[in-house]
């Protein structure tokens, strides 16, 4: 999101004045971040001359007041956002400034709603393969074109599980493409429900006792069966 995010700010950056930044597990940092970018001051001077930070708070309405009129916020990873952050930027919105924010998919809550959805193509075979290419060279790992023919399909369309697809591979962990492919067995299983109820009523019209036995113990069976299918052992893996 990040690399997407950039490429962005620098399509735009003669246009707007563009901020960015991504939430990280502090608020304030967040914010500081922008306001540097804007030039909007994060320090304040007290009465004793001694200079101290702005507070979260404080930096919220700093921001707000001292937006400039072309402000573009670019936030990756926005799904990461808080609350309180989320509902900062609903008024900044409101006020008229500009907001993007990128996630791998929409949350779906609050300014999310509000917001124009714009889905992006999935990255291509070629995409991927430089991407890989890109994190070999930063490791100073030497991957030759028929091993990243064979690592690719791991990746599939994810540039972030392609560069932790080399690594894992310069590690020397053995790596394989999960199965996550299914057939869904559940229709053909009440289908056949069904179909030993009608045997059994059919038994039951036509007085054919034989009929209504077998209808009658293999819907009871496939009923006993539906429910042990749906056992689970625990969640949590061995050692947790």
């Amino acid at each position: 999101m990040e690399e997407v995010a950039a490429g962005v700010a620098s399509e735009l950056a003669g246009e707007f004045s563009i901020a960015m930044a991504t939430y990280k597990g502090s608020g304030k940092k967040f914010l500081q971040q922008l306001a540097e970018q804007l030039d909007i001051p994060t320090e304040v001077e007290d009465d004793k001359g001694k200079v101290k930070q702005l507070t979260l708070d404080q930096l919220k309405e700093e921001i707000a007041l001292n937006l400039p009129t072309d402000a573009l916020l670019l936030l990756p990873e926005a799904k990461r956002l808080t609350t309180g952050i989320r509902f900062w930027l609903e008024d900044l919105i409101e006020a008229g400034c500009r907001v993007c924010c990128f996630a791998v998919a929409n949350p779906g809550r609050d300014i999310f709603i509000e917001m124009i959805e714009v889905k992006l193509e999935l990255p291509s075979d070629r995409a991927i393969r430089e991407a890989m290419q890109d994190e070999a060279a930063k490791l100073n790992f030497d991957l030759t074109p028929a091993r990243l023919s064979q690592l690719q399909p791991l990746a599939g369309r994810n540039p972030m599980l392609a560069r932790k697809v080399v690594r894992q591979e310069k590690l020397g962990i053995n790596q394989t493409m999960e199965h996550r492919q299914y057939l869904v067995m559940m229709p053909i299983l009440i289908a056949a429900l069904f179909s030993f109820a009608v045997i059994r009523y059919v038994g039951m019209g036509t007085g054919n006792k034989n009929w209504q036995i077998f209808g009658g113990i293999a819907l009871t069976v496939a009923m006993a069966a539906k429910q042990l299918g749906r056992v689970e052992g625990a969640k949590k893996k061995l050692g947790q």
